[in-house]
């Protein structure tokens, strides 16, 4: 019988199911989740759920898409807290435009990450054989954030992480719905509506957003664990365009807030941490450095260097200058 697979027709024995279908071509059940005819096929009935003549499957995985102890070092124990779940390290790193996994692995490490975002796509059901994500960066040791990254709509961003779920068993997701092509602004209503839906299906839902803070205020109020307003455009490298809104942000919100998209280098990174932001997402400013490594190392230290720096509480500004040593008594 004719079946379709990840958009591509195949032909199949009656009676396959979909374990036999996976068996068949070569993929690891532990390390997808299967959609059948849009709905989901739990993990559990892969025996005993069958497959017609023409129906619609769909094959998903993950791919890449986002100390030193004792009080010589304040920031060793500052650790926040997300959804119940607490982290160290404040520094998240996506999964995308890295040469290849084992490249992505190594900056994961270098920056220290415990949480990394991956996007779901399409197993590639002609080469099963293609290296997986989880095969470089271990979910076991790391926190998986699936997000919805290329998602323009509440629907596709829905059905999205509802496979991401089914994949790995994550119910922690990041949220994006995206306006448009050019500038990868967030969509602001179509993210409302997507967040409503998945807080009533129990996901803990961080949320990519607008640096506006009355939209902000709506997502928390709605139960989002965490608010990632835009620091600039999604891979700009422009740095935090608008630290007085984000500012403003952090001041009012009682969840996470972390900074997300816009980091070039280091000191924007310092600077979103000196807002008194909770952390920083960034892919781009890490993938596309000429040494990645180097820069994850840099990125490491620069969220660190801004934490402390917010702790400690800078200096006023002042209009003339202060001399350091008193003037009083000169020869």
């Amino acid at each position: 019988m004719r079946i379709t697979v990840n958009g591509k027709q195949q032909i199949v024995e009656e009676g396959t199911t979909v374990r036999e279908l996976l068996s068949g071509m070569r993929i690891d059940s532990r390390k997808v989740a299967v959609e059948l005819n849009l709905e989901i096929v739990a993990k559990s009935a892969y025996d005993r759920t069958g497959i017609e003549e023409g129906d619609q499957v769909e094959i998903v995985h993950f791919i890449g898409g986002g100390d030193d102890a004792g009080r010589a070092d304040p920031a060793s124990d500052d650790s926040f807290v997300v959804a119940g779940r607490t982290f160290h390290s404040r520094l998240l790193v996506g999964t995308g435009k890295y040469k290849d996994y084992e490249q992505n692995a190594r900056a994961v490490e270098a920056a220290g990450a415990e949480i990394v975002t991956v996007a779901v796509r399409r197993v590639n059901v002609t080469d099963p054989d293609q290296p997986m994500l989880v095969d470089f960066i271990d979910p076991k040791k790391f926190t998986y954030l699936p997000n919805t990254a290329g998602c323009f709509t509440a629907d596709d961003a829905v059905r999205t992480l509802r496979l991401a779920r089914e994949a790995g068993g994550w119910d922690l997701v990041k949220l994006e719905v995206l306006g448009d092509q050019k500038t990868l602004y967030p969509n602001m209503p179509e993210t409302m509506v997507a967040a409503e839906k998945l807080l009533a299906e129990g996901f803990q839902v961080m949320v990519y957003c607008s640096d506006d803070p009355i939209q902000a205020k709506r997502l928390e109020d709605m139960g989002c664990c965490a608010i990632m307003p835009l620091g600039a455009p999604i891979g700009s490298g422009l740095g935090i365009q608008n630290p007085v809104n984000i500012r403003l942000i952090v001041e009012q919100t009682s969840v996470p807030v972390l900074v997300d998209a816009g980091v070039g280098t280091a000191s924007d990174a310092a600077i979103a941490m000196e807002l008194g932001c909770d952390g920083v997402l960034m892919n781009t400013a890490i993938a596309e450095a000429k040494d990645p490594i180097l820069m994850a190392h840099a990125m490491k230290h620069a969220v660190k260097a801004g934490r402390l720096a917010y702790l400690a509480g800078r200096m006023p500004r002042k209009k003339y200058a202060d001399p350091s040593s008193p003037l009083a008594g000169l020869i």
